[in-house]
């Protein structure tokens, strides 16, 4: 009897070269799917946002633009708020 297992039709050296581009590509897609996440995240964008507009040693122009985010966004809310109490005293 032989030591050696007998080789499987798919344990060639290009199969395991494909599979390891396979595993290599995975992790990348995973890392890219995990960055765009994070990136579209609104606790993320919201956190940016507040900095931007806020912190002194931002670019003056990116400050205004931030600025005008947050407050589109605030006035967004009280307009919901208002609406939803409207109809609940209706």
């Amino acid at each position: 009897m032989s030591d050696q297992s007998p080789a499987t039709p798919f344990s060639s050296p290009r199969t395991v070269e494909l599979e390891a581009q396979i595993a290599a590509t995975r992790a990348e897609l995973a890392a890219t799917v995990d960055e765009l996440a994070n990136r579209l995240n609104p606790k993320v964008q919201a956190t940016r946002i507040v900095h931007e507009a806020t912190a002194p040693d931002v670019d003056p122009r990116t400050r205004r633009q931030a600025r005008i985010v947050v407050g589109l966004t605030c006035a967004a809310v009280a307009l919901v708020v208002a609406g939803v109490v409207r109809a609940i005293v209706k």
